[in-house]
C-alpha cells in the first residue's frame, strides 16, 4: 500500500454510487482516511462531523448542488476543495472557483490524476503554513493602484478592498512577485497549485478570468501561446 495520504483525511462526495466507491477505494489504497456522502445536505453534514482535510465534490447532486456545498462548508471552515464536474460549462466552473473551490475535473478522469491533484492541493496547504512566518514580515505591496498584505492576505485595488478566495489570492501575489515578467500558465499552475509539469492551464485559465472579474481585467495582461503577467502602470 502507499502511505502517501497517512493521517489525511477526505471528503468524497458523490451521488453516483460506482463513482463514489471507486474513488473512495482507490483514495483508501493510496493511504488515506474517506468518509463519503452522496447529497448536498448530507455532506454538509459529513464536513462538520469528520472535519476532513479536503473535499472531492460533484456539482450535480441531490438536495442541493455543489456550489451550495461548497458555500455552506468554506463559511464553517476553509478547506481545499477539488470539483468534479461532467460539464465542461466555464459559466458552471467559475461559479465553483468563486465561491473558494480550489480545482477542477471534468469526468470522465483517470483516477491516476484525480490522486495527483488531491496530493499536490494537500501540499499546497503545507507550504502555504511554512510560508506564513516569512508573509508577516514582509511590508504590503504595491503594484500600480493595488495594494497587497501578503501576511494578512487582503487586497485592495484603487483603495477598495476586494475579496479574493484563496486561490485568487495565492494566483495575485505569484504575478505580483514579478510585475510586467511573463510567467507561463505551467510556471502558475506549479507555483500556485504545487504540481509541476502537470496540464492544468484551463485550471490558470479559469483563475484569471475569476480574478481579473475582481481586480479589474486591464490589470492581467494575457500573452497569448505563453501566459500571464500583472501590469506595473494599471491606474484603474
Amino acid at each position: 500500500m502507499v502511505v502517501d495520504g497517512v493521517g489525511r483525511r477526505i471528503l468524497v462526495v458523490e451521488d453516483e454510487p460506482v463513482i463514489n466507491q471507486a474513488v473512495t477505494d482507490r483514495l483508501r489504497g493510496s493511504g488515506y482516511d474517506v468518509v463519503q456522502a452522496w447529497d448536498g445536505p448530507g455532506a454538509v453534514e459529513q464536513f462538520a462531523a469528520s472535519a476532513p482535510d479536503l473535499v472531492l465534490l460533484d456539482v450535480m447532486l441531490p438536495g442541493f448542488d455543489g456550489h451550495e456545498v461548497c458555500r455552506r462548508i468554506q463559511a464553517e471552515r476553509p478547506v481545499p476543495v477539488l470539483m468534479l464536474t461532467a460539464r465542461d460549462d466555464e459559466a458552471d466552473i467559475l461559479a465553483g472557483l468563486g465561491l473558494g473551490a480550489d480545482d477542477y475535473l471534468t469526468k470522465p478522469f483517470r483516477m491516476r490524476e484525480l490522486v495527483a491533484r488531491v496530493a499536490a492541493l494537500l501540499r499546497r496547504v503545507e507550504r502555504a503554513a511554512e510560508l506564513a512566518a516569512e508573509l508577516a514580515v514582509r511590508p504590503a505591496a504595491e503594484v500600480g493602484t493595488l495594494r497587497i498584505d501578503s501576511a494578512a492576505r487582503r487586497v485592495w485595488a484603487a483603495g477598495a478592498e476586494v475579496h479574493l478566495t484563496p486561490t485568487e489570492f495565492d494566483l495575485l501575489l505569484c504575478l505580483a512577485a514579478k510585475p510586467g515578467d511573463v510567467l507561463t500558465r505551467e510556471n502558475l499552475y506549479a507555483e500556485v497549485w504545487g504540481w509541476p509539469g502537470a496540464s492544468g492551464t484551463r485550471t490558470v485559465d479559469s483563475h484569471v478570468k475569476a480574478l481579473r472579474a475582481k481586480i479589474g481585467a486591464d490589470r492581467v495582461r494575457t500573452v497569448h501561446g505563453v501566459g500571464y503577467a500583472l501590469e506595473p502602470g494599471s491606474t484603474t
